[in-house]
């Protein structure tokens, strides 16, 4: 089961520790239901090709994830290249309070390119009781879109890539 609150933000934050960096490439199967696939290469590491299904859901869904390796992964892009694979750049942030902040950057340099932030947690009930202003982030964190129609990565890729 995958938690998480996600909010649309200008920029890196500022002032938080970095933990870790990718680079990343991903597409779409499917958008009903969400079957993606996706290479991250760690920046100053590994590169891991990774399957992914995501039910339909907002603040909680289920999600199945599995390592393939890059020639599956090739084969599998190039049955949806005829739209170009999403590029994104990810830093995670420790916070105060020790979530970990996921800022991503989306399709940089493209007319369409923006940002967003996610927070993962253990439970629903963390999930609601997490306020951005107990690590500072009120202005940072103030455009919550969690559960909005229209602001998953699968809704990101019919509009761009479709």
């Amino acid at each position: 089961m995958e938690i998480e609150r996600k909010w649309m933000v200008t920029g890196w934050p500022e002032g938080l520790p970095l933990v870790e960096e990718f680079t990343m490439r991903q597409g779409y199967i499917s958008v009903r239901p969400t079957v993606r696939i996706r290479e991250e290469a760690k920046t100053g590491g590994e590169t891991a090709w990774i399957l992914c299904f995501k039910s339909e859901g907002g603040l909680a869904r289920e999600e199945i994830e599995r390592p393939i390796d890059r020639a599956l992964f090739e084969d599998l892009a190039a049955k949806i290249i005829a739209r170009p694979l999403i590029e994104k750049v990810r830093r995670t942030y420790l916070l105060s309070d020790g979530c970990r902040l996921e800022v991503n950057h989306v399709d940089a340099g493209q007319p369409g390119a923006f940002w967003y932030a996610e927070i993962e947690y253990p439970t629903l009930e963390a999930a609601c009781q997490w306020d951005p202003a107990g690590c500072g982030l009120s202005d940072y964190l103030s455009d919550e879109v969690t559960g909005q129609p229209g602001q998953s990565m699968g809704a990101y890729w019919v509009r761009t890539r479709c």
